[in-house]
């Protein structure tokens, strides 16, 4: 239980459930009525946190006090940013694209915001109705898109007139209600092979970056009799490149011409189902008898021979998981009975629907194992059950997890179904219900924490056929992975590299340096540097300058390093002029952060706190924070975590001090017996002033502990040498020194923390630096807590004791067998 989020309701922990992304049956109080507008960053404190001894920032206060009238559900106190994932995704490019695509007349219109009232949409040439309800309206003054907000009125008018979602539709099913196919799962029987094996279509819907781990996951799955297709997402550029440099080496494996950008949620990931569907029908010289979609974040249980002998045995079953509870409440809690449109990246809801009449609607997890062929029957079948269930979904919420159950359930294949996908999912509603999707759409859903070593014994179990489980992530627990696959095919041999190791690229060359932040480029070029400065005095002799160097361009690729599933920190690789040869060499530069927390000396009597750390993009699912390394600049908005051992409640007091012992805020949280975890993010008037920060956490007023972070001067603005102008507004700390309303001054001398007039000056000189002062000044910060622990050469270098990258047991080029492929082996499989 965390102590930050001991007000939410007490719930069951569901260990196993395969409702894969909806609402639980037990997350009743969620509140998902009228969304807001969300036209600003909004804030919502704990009520764990007693004194937060401030108002909201001035300018939020006010924003807010506009929005007041609207700022009555849960979701519309939103706390985090409405996250901007690029262009709306175009349609693939095939053309027979099956779900219908209502082709509308680009209008000009404008959206103008009046007092507390509702904002308006003002149109050149109106909609074809008055756009009356309010979740419509709130739609559209958020969307961010002119084409957005019209098709947001056009799909409105068009379901007001009655003439987009079907009344009624047949149904072709025989039985009455629905199949109860009991499947058995015989241990014996799966080790021999049957005469006819099936042959499976793997569908691997992918995003993200971390190719490593899908290349292990593939190579666990690959057999050469069954074939491959991967559909990367739109904006996960780097992961294609890699998917198609690995999927070029075997015949079996096919990636998808055509990509969309597939929201949590959005109707987009059922498009990608359907086309998917349609290509593998259309490949004459795949004869596939079944489709399993997968993503990079699920891995085998089972091997692929027990899955073959497995569908083998049941050929003509469909198995998809039902959500095995009463179907009303389902509807209601699912948003089956809401209209949804997915535009901007976005899902939008737009008002009430009605269920169709004549069909039984169901639905579950969106992870299923189907056969050719009702594949078949989905892809072609003109028929009402199906021609009105594509249009149907094609505004609905998550409606991949509710379109093939319910076509199934009605269709002429009914008696086929069995209610399980063959997957275990790792469930932990407590955890994984956060709302943490409320800026990618309207709604409050959940999904699955990652597995880690303890949850091995559940892939154990024989209760019920499985073959699959997820989730995995590497960067949060790589063991259990490997657990998993030595389970299914053997050790490595001993002395194999790499096998604690993992990597994950988070910057590449071709994606072009737009792509990243201010911070992350003056912190990586800050890095290679550091690690130059390694080489030179580490491998420097006096007179020789072959390992000195001068840094040139941009950074080609950076890397999380993990070891033991500890992050190590960041892998650099960046051009360097070799000052004793003038040839520009490459190299790579491995930081480690270095430890910050620090446990009081002498320490107290108190003794719950384990850790504490500042960083942002908190996961409250995982429990970590996913900015990796914690590179924060002054417009940044921090986190404050700490970790506990069981213990009494107790009142801890955080104080946050800048780097010139301004005291920026003081509040008390509050820790119950059982809390885990605290998190809080003060609301501090940006920006923050550059440099080391300190946050002391105190019990009864004594310094139990404290940690530091660094918020960086920016060397870029807009990826470009910032200007002087541009230095002074970001570098010179808040608004007349204020991170808050109230001022903490008092407190300095009460703990100890003098304010010298002598480092106020040298902040404000500081804050003015450009060029290659401000370089220097950014140096001596990012050294203070990062050290280059090691740099190595990616090719020819002039510096005769640097390593190759290839020799290293640390860099991303070091060997890494377990994520590469190789050639084919003679049984078939690569692993």
């Amino acid at each position: 239980q965390d102590g930050y989020f001991s007000h939410r309701p007490k719930e069951k922990t569901r260990t196993d459930s395969n409702n894969e992304n909806s609402v639980p049956k037990d997350f009743e109080n969620i509140d998902n009525s009228n969304f807001a507008p969300r036209t600003q960053r909004q804030k919502h404190q704990s009520e764990l946190v007693k004194k937060p001894l401030s108002k909201q920032k001035e300018h939020l206060r006010k924003k807010l006090e506009e929005e007041k009238v609207k700022e009555n559900s849960l979701l519309g106190k939103s706390s985090n940013e409405v996250v901007q994932l690029g262009d709306q995704p175009g349609k693939n490019s095939s053309s027979n694209s099956d779900l219908k695509d209502i082709h509308r007349p680009p209008r000009q219109h404008h959206l103008t915001k009046s007092g507390n009232s509702s904002p308006e949409v003002r149109y050149d040439q109106p909609p074809k109705c008055e756009v009356t309800g309010k979740e419509a309206i709130s739609a559209m003054s958020r969307a961010k898109s002119k084409q957005c907000r019209q098709e947001i009125a056009e799909v409105y008018c068009q379901h007001k007139h009655g003439k987009l979602m079907p009344e009624k539709v047949t149904r072709f099913c025989a039985l009455e209600g629905k199949a109860n196919n009991n499947v058995q799962w015989d241990e014996d029987s799966v080790e021999y092979m049957p005469a006819n094996p099936v042959r499976i279509a793997f569908v691997l819907v992918v995003h993200g970056r971390a190719s490593r781990q899908l290349q292990r996951m593939f190579k666990a799955i690959y057999h050469k009799d069954h074939f491959y297709y991967i559909h990367v997402d739109k904006r996960s550029n780097y992961l294609h490149r890699q998917v198609l440099q690995f999927a070029n080496q075997y015949p079996n494996v096919r990636v998808t011409s055509w990509r969309m950008a597939t929201i949590w949620g959005g109707a987009s990931l059922l498009s990608t189902y359907l086309q998917s569907m349609r290509d593998l029908m259309e490949m004459n010289d795949w004869p596939w008898d079944f489709f399993i979609n997968l993503s990079a974040a699920d891995y085998p249980i089972r091997t692929n021979d027990q899955l073959v002998a497995f569908l083998s045995r049941y050929r003509d079953m469909n198995f998809l998981k039902s959500h095995g509870r009463d179907n009303a409440r389902f509807i209601r809690k699912q948003g089956l009975d809401r209209l949804f449109l997915e535009c901007d990246t976005h899902m939008w809801r737009l008002g009430d629907r009605k269920i169709p009449e004549g069909i039984a609607v169901d639905g579950g997890s969106d992870w299923f194992l189907l056969n050719r062929k009702f594949v078949e029957y989905v892809t072609f079948s003109n028929d009402d059950l199906v021609t009105k269930m594509k249009r149907f979904y094609s505004y609905t919420l998550l409606p991949a997890e509710s379109f093939f159950h319910t076509v199934l359930e009605n269709s002429p294949y009914c008696d086929s179904m069995v209610d399980n996908n063959l997957r275990i999912t790792n469930w932990n509603r407590k955890l994984g219900c956060k709302c943490q999707y409320k800026h990618i759409v309207d709604w409050c859903g959940c999904s699955p924490n990652d597995f880690k070593p303890a949850d091995f014994h559940r892939f154990q179990q024989t209760a019920r056929p499985t073959f699959f489980a997820r989730k995995f992530e590497a960067v949060v627990n790589q063991e259990i992975i490997g657990q998993l696959d030595y389970y299914l095919y053997g050790n490595y041999p001993s002395g194999t590299p790499g096998l604690r190791s993992y990597w994950e690229n988070v910057y590449d060359e071709p994606d072009g340096v737009h792509t990243l932040s201010d911070v992350a480029l003056t912190m990586y070029h800050a890095f290679s540097r550091l690690g130059l400065r390694r080489a030179e005095t580490s491998f420097h002799t006096a007179g020789d300058n072959s390992c000195r160097y001068y840094p040139m361009g941009h950074p080609v690729s950076v890397h999380l390093y993990f070891l033991a599933d500890r992050f190590q920190g960041f892998l650099i690789k960046h051009h360097a002029t070799n000052l004793a040869v003038s040839k520009l060499e490459t190299l790579e530069t491995w930081v480690m952060p270095k430890k910050v927390f620090k446990i009081a000396s002498p320490p107290s009597d108190f003794g719950r706190l384990q850790f504490s750390e500042i960083g942002t993009e908190w996961d409250a699912k995982e429990r970590l924070f996913r900015n990796f390394g914690g590179l924060l600049g002054p417009t940044d908005e921090p986190v404050g975590m700490q970790k506990w051992g069981k213990g009494p409640n107790v009142t801890v007091t955080v104080i946050w001090v800048d780097p010139v012992n301004v005291i920026a805020a003081t509040y008390d949280i509050l820790i119950e017996s059982s809390a885990e975890y605290t998190h809080y993010k003060p609301p501090l008037n940006l920006p923050l002033r550059p440099g080391v920060w300190t946050i002391k956490i105190l019990h009864h007023w004594v310094q139990v502990a404290e940690t530091k972070f660094l918020v960086t001067p920016l060397t870029f603005s807009n990826r470009q040498p910032i200007k002087q102008e541009e230095a002074l507004k970001y570098h010179s700390g808040p608004p007349k020194n204020a991170y808050m309303e109230q001022s903490f001054q008092g407190l300095n001398p009460v703990l100890n923390i003098p304010i010298s007039a002598a480092r106020v000056d040298q902040a404000k000189r500081n804050a003015a630096l450009v060029g290659a002062r401000l370089e220097a000044w950014v140096d001596s910060l990012v050294g203070s807590v990062w050290s280059a622990v090691d740099i190595c050469s990616t090719g020819p270098t002039a510096c005769p004791v640097m390593q190759a990258c290839t020799q290293t047991a640390w860099s991303s080029l070091s060997p890494d067998p377990k994520s590469e492929l190789g050639p084919v082996k003679p049984d078939g499989r690569l692993r």
